[in-house]
């Protein structure tokens, strides 16, 4: 069970009506593809059952929506195998990682929607050139139908999986991008699929307005333009990330002349109410705060009953479980915030298992979508960043003459 619960005043809404015509315009006509993602993805559930154990590591080799959200859900989940992850051109990182690889026993996954991104095929180079396989029997392909790097691995014969090309990166998480690593390392995929679907069914066929009424409190705050993520999980640090490349990514855009967007911000409570907190408290107030919280951690864990000498001012936790003080700091902040005349929102998880998460990942899309359209851009394009791919091409073509 999931309860998103809003701690600010709801609009009218005859104010939302027409933004919400719009978004189920967008799910109706098919030209955004993740909307039915929770249904397409169980076509391929067959074929990544049958990869499942045959190898000990995973390598991931991609970047932002190639990477992000697999690691996000990743780090979530306790599964089967070890996932590593190859998503950065640091040599450092690249080096390490892949000294503690033996080859034979590792599946390495190529994953770009474009098939021709420059972090991941450099790295790809890169391992060919370390192992210099024979055969390509342990590689899998993840790319747009018809892309160059799909002909690369038809001629190889690698196997292929791809992505349909109304998604796009940032929002293709419950596609083959996540699904194909995931499934492979015994994550329950179909559960999945289960929580994205309940949440699709919940808020685009049902009557709870909760993301519209989300949305709009955003795009329309007069002073609020930095949206923080507060979650009370080390699991959730990497799902944090995935949230603020969809939230940057989708959200900084142009729109005519003028420039609007919202800002990001990831934290991890409890460590992070001793670093961030002080400015959201006493700062500009320019910021809402959205709190995720579990209700069953594991392990269970009790404060011992032990008084340390000079320190009985902290026994007032003792034989409590951790669950209930880390609880109770996510609520003594969220109160605080609130007396500070803060927008906060909570969102509530019964635990951190597949449904839960499928339902979270959805959610978060459909709020990007949601607020892109309050504000009138285009939420799934990402020019800037083009912008800046031809310039590194250009420059380091440059470099090499």
């Amino acid at each position: 069970m999931v309860v998103n619960e809003l701690k600010f005043p709801r609009r009218d809404l005859e104010n939302i009506n027409a933004y919400a015509r719009r978004m189920n315009h967008e799910l109706k006509d098919g030209e955004i593809g993740y909307y039915h993602l929770p249904k397409f993805g169980e076509e391929i559930i067959p074929k990544i059952a049958s990869l499942k154990g045959k190898f000990k590591k995973v390598v991931l080799i991609g970047v932002g929506g190639s990477s992000l959200g697999v690691k996000a859900i990743y780090e979530m989940l306790n599964l089967d195998c070890e996932m590593v992850f190859l998503d950065n051109l640091d040599p450092f990182s690249i080096e390490e990682k892949l000294a503690n690889l033996v080859f034979d026993e590792s599946l390495f996954i190529l994953s770009s929607k474009s098939g021709t991104t420059i972090e991941p095929i450099s790295i790809y180079k890169i391992i060919l050139a370390k192992f210099n396989p024979k055969t390509y029997e342990n590689f899998i392909v993840i790319t747009d139908p018809q892309s160059k790097l799909e002909e690369y691995a038809k001629f190889h014969n690698i196997t292929v999986f791809n992505i349909p090309k109304n998604v796009g990166g940032r929002f293709s998480v419950l596609s083959a991008i996540g699904l194909v690593p995931l499934g492979i390392c015994g994550g329950d995929i179909s559960a999945l699929l289960d929580g994205a679907n309940a949440c699709k069914k919940h808020f685009m066929d049902g009557k709870d307005d909760t993301i519209l009424q989300k949305a709009y409190h955003y795009a329309t705050h007069p002073n609020a333009k930095i949206n923080v993520l507060f979650s009370y999980s080390d699991r959730l640090k990497s799902f944090n990330d995935w949230y603020v490349q969809l939230w940057a990514e989708s959200l900084g855009k142009k729109r005519g002349y003028k420039r609007v967007g919202l800002t990001p911000v990831g934290l991890v409570g409890s460590k992070d109410q001793h670093s961030f907190l002080q400015l959201i408290m006493e700062g500009v107030k320019d910021k809402t705060v959205t709190f995720i919280t579990l209700k069953n951690h594991a392990p269970s864990l009790k404060v011992p009953n032990l008084t340390l000498e000079n320190l009985s001012g902290c026994d007032f936790v003792n034989e409590l479980s951790l669950d209930a003080v880390f609880n109770a700091q996510a609520n003594s902040t969220m109160q605080a915030l609130l007396s500070e005349n803060i927008s906060i929102d909570t969102i509530n998880l019964d635990s951190l298992d597949e449904w839960h998460i499928g339902w979270l990942i959805y959610y978060y899309e459909l709020l990007t979508s949601a607020t892109g359209i309050m504000l009138g851009i285009n939420t799934y394009d990402q020019p800037g960043v083009e912008v800046g791919k031809r310039i590194l091409k250009n420059l380091l073509s440059k470099n090499k003459n």
